[in-house]
């Protein structure tokens, strides 16, 4: 039995999560020449975790605090677990809580008393020593707090989307404890290093055998901002910290994080960018047929460092999509690979 069977990651709903494709996404890895695997824009954590799975190194990357922290808890961690105490511990109310989100996002997202919970567990996880059991705990409360929230997002304030399901009635606590069940249990040792990093990918000078690129993905139907639909839980992640809140707008988000994956030009300027930078390693790249550049272009710029190309298709329907209303998220999901 692989390990990443026998240590299931978390049922992900995140957005553009690759949790239906982790069986093409190893295929397509698993034949190129190397060992080692750097995932460039790590998301939800579930493709590097697999990796890791298969008992390849990796090393992880992503612009996100919040898509960092899941994977310094589930992939560079391969022991640091909550027991039942200490998970009680950071449930328990804390003196020294500063209120911070009670006060700034009060009748927003969540009840007076889950935003009292949420700033006990960030006062409570401070206390913490080792930073693996920190990012386990931290990834439980953001998965909790994902879970507790209405169509998982955070553009929109109140509970206008509140269908009665089991997830918007359980108490925040017992989502908290839940997750950090499901955090635990996939944690493991590969016997591989493995690491996970926050940054910018256009400067990230990581380096592995095999580079897995799996970008925002520009549509003209759609957008790909992650901060926007996620500031409450990225902010979480941070504990606020180096972000300006909105203070005037209605969700006090804070400014989406600069990216060249906002624009047709912007994403093909950066994929020549990306695979230049990387020209030493096998490449694979996730896209998908709704997205800008196409399928001919993209597959020309990595023809254009790689002296063997392959597209890959597979049929997908995204979960959790980012079309706009009335749009399909039913799409060709294309592998590009280059050796």
């Amino acid at each position: 039995m692989t390990f990443h069977r026998a240590h299931p990651y978390p049922p992900t709903r995140y957005m553009g999560s690759k949790e239906s494709l982790l069986g093409a996404l190893w295929d397509a890895i698993g034949g190129l020449p190397g060992t080692s695997v750097l995932d460039l824009f790590s998301g939800s954590g579930v493709v590097a975790h697999m990796l890791k799975g298969h008992g390849r190194p990796v090393l992880t990357n992503d612009y996100m605090a919040m898509s960092a922290t899941f994977a310094r808890a589930m992939v560079e961690n391969d022991s640091a677990t909550l027991t039942p105490d200490s998970l009680e511990a950071l449930l328990a109310p804390a003196a020294d809580s500063d209120g911070f989100v009670t006060g700034t996002f009060a009748g927003l997202y969540y009840s007076d008393a889950d935003n009292r919970l949420i700033d006990a567990v960030r006062a409570n996880l401070k206390r913490l020593d080792d930073p693996a059991l920190r990012a386990v705990g931290m990834s439980a409360l953001l998965r909790a707090c994902l879970k507790k929230r209405p169509r998982g997002i955070f553009t929109y304030t109140g509970m206008r989307y509140d269908d009665g399901r089991r997830d918007l009635r359980l108490d925040l606590a017992d989502h908290i404890r839940e997750q950090a069940a499901l955090v635990n249990r996939a944690v493991f040792a590969s016997g591989q290093p493995c690491a996970a990093h926050w940054g910018d990918a256009m400067a990230c000078d990581l380096a592995a055998d095999i580079v897995y690129i799996d970008p925002p993905y520009f549509s003209p139907l759609s957008d790909n901002e992650y901060v926007r639909r996620y500031h409450f839980l990225e902010g979480l992640a941070r504990d606020w910290q180096g972000v300006d809140i909105q203070a005037h707008t209605k969700t006090r988000k804070f400014a989406s994080y600069a990216t060249p994956f906002r624009s047709a030009a912007g994403a093909c300027a950066a994929f020549e960018a990306l695979f230049r930078r990387h020209a030493d390693s096998a490449l694979v790249v996730s896209y998908a047929s709704n997205a800008l550049p196409d399928r001919d272009t993209l597959a020309g710029l990595l023809r254009a460092v790689k002296k063997h190309v392959e597209v890959v298709e597979v049929d997908h329907r995204y979960s959790v999509g980012t079309q706009k209303a009335g749009q399909k998220n039913a799409v060709r999901e294309y592998l590009f690979l280059g050796w």
